[in-house]
C-alpha cells in the first residue's frame, strides 16, 4: 500500500501519541479482517481476481474519499519511476494474498511485516546507502524469527512460507520506490498512479482466470478494498499526529488480531515456533522501523 502522507507530523502540528497510536491500532485491526477477507474471497477465486478487485475497488474508494485528486495535480514528469514502485507493491499484494490463501493468516501477516528486516539492505543496494551499526542486532533476532516460521529442515517446513517473505522483500522495495518519488511528488500522486497502474496490471491475467463471483463473494470483494483503503486512510491520520518512529510500530497490532481471527472463524493456533518467531520478527521489526525513523508500508 502508498504512503499517503509524510512519515512526520508538521512542525506546528503537536505530536499527540496517544491518539496517534489508537488510529495505527486501528488500522492493524482492519487489515487483519482485509485478510480475513482475502482468505474467504480466495476459496472461490483464483489469487489474479482477488488482487484486481483489491486495486479496481481501493482506487474508486481513493477517489471517492480523498481530497486533491484532481487531474491539474496528477501531472506527473516520473512516471518511470511510479511504473517501478507500483510493479513492486503489485508483486508484494500478489505474494501477500497467494500467502493468506494457502497459510495461517497470522503467520502469513508475520511473515509480510517483516519488511523492515530487508529495507536496509535495499536501500544500501539501490540508495547506495550505509546499512546503520546500531540496527543489526534487531535484524539478527528478526530473521531468526522468519526462520523459526519457516522452520526449513523440519517436517513442518512448508515452501509455499517463502512466497510470504517473497511479499515482505518486495514491499521494502516499494517503501525505497516511494522515499525517491515523494521527494517530488505530492502524496495523493503517489496514491493515484500506484491505484492506476496496478489495476490496469492486474487487470491483464483476467482474461484467462475469471469466475464470475457470487453475491456473497462480491460483498466480500468490496469489503477488501474499503477495509485496505479506511486502514491506509487511518494510518495516514496516525503519521500526521506522530512521528513514523513512535507510531510506526503500532502497525503490528495486525499480527495478533490475525491470530484471534485464524482461532475465532478457522479454529487454529500456531504451533509454539511460529508464536515465538512471530514474537521476534514483532520486536525487531518495531525496534528497526524505530532506529530507521521509517514509515512501515505493508503490501495490503
Amino acid at each position: 500500500m502508498p504512503r499517503l502522507a509524510s512519515s512526520q507530523p508538521p512542525d506546528d502540528r503537536p505530536v499527540r501519541l496517544p491518539r496517534a497510536a489508537a488510529f495505527m491500532v486501528t488500522a492493524g485491526a482492519l487489515f487483519a479482517f482485509m485478510g480475513m477477507g482475502v482468505r474467504l474471497a480466495s476459496a472461490e477465486l483464483p489469487n489474479t481476481m482477488v488482487v484486481f478487485f483489491r486495486n479496481a475497488l481501493g482506487l474508486a474508494f481513493l477517489l471517492a474519499w480523498v481530497p486533491g485528486m484532481r487531474a491539474a495535480g496528477l501531472a506527473t514528469r516520473r512516471l518511470g519511476d511510479h511504473l517501478v514502485r507500483a510493479l513492486a507493491g503489485l508483486l508484494a499484494m500478489y505474494c501477500f494474498f497467494y500467502a493468506i490463501a494457502h497459510m495461517p493468516l497470522a503467520e502469513a501477516m508475520s511473515l509480510n511485516y517483516s519488511m523492515p528486516l530487508f529495507l536496509p539492505f535495499i536501500e544500501s543496494a539501490w540508495l547506495k546507502e550505509t546499512v546503520p551499526r546500531r540496527v543489526w542486532g534487531g535484524l539478527s533476532v528478526g530473521f531468526l524469527g522468519v526462520i523459526l516460521i519457516l522452520k526449513p529442515g523440519t517436517e513442518l517446513f512448508r515452501p509455499l512460507a517463502i512466497v510470504a517473505v517473497g511479499a515482505a522483500v518486495f514491499a521494502a522495495l516499494a517503501q525505497v520506490g516511494i522515499r525517491r518519488l515523494t521527494i517530488t511528488e505530492p502524496p495523493a500522486r503517489v496514491v493515484f498512479y500506484f491505484g492506476l497502474i496496478s489495476t490496469i496490471i492486474s487487470a491483464a491475467p483476467l482474461a484467462g482466470t475469471w469466475r464470475t463471483p457470487g453475491l456473497s463473494v462480491w460483498l466480500v470483494l468490496v469489503g477488501i478494498g474499503a477495509l485496505a483503503t479506511i486502514a491506509q486512510l487511518f494510518m495516514t491520520h496516525a503519521f500526521s499526529l506522530a512521528p513514523a518512529a513512535q507510531v510506526g510500530p503500532f502497525i503490528y497490532a495486525a499480527v495478533p488480531f490475525s491470530a484471534a481471527l485464524d482461532l475465532i472463524v478457522w479454529h487454529r493456533m500456531p504451533d509454539g515456533l511460529s508464536m515465538v518467531g512471530a514474537a521476534l520478527i514483532i520486536a525487531a521489526g518495531a525496534l528497526t522501523l524505530r532506529l530507521l525513523g521509517e514509515a512501515p508500508v505493508p503490501a495490503e
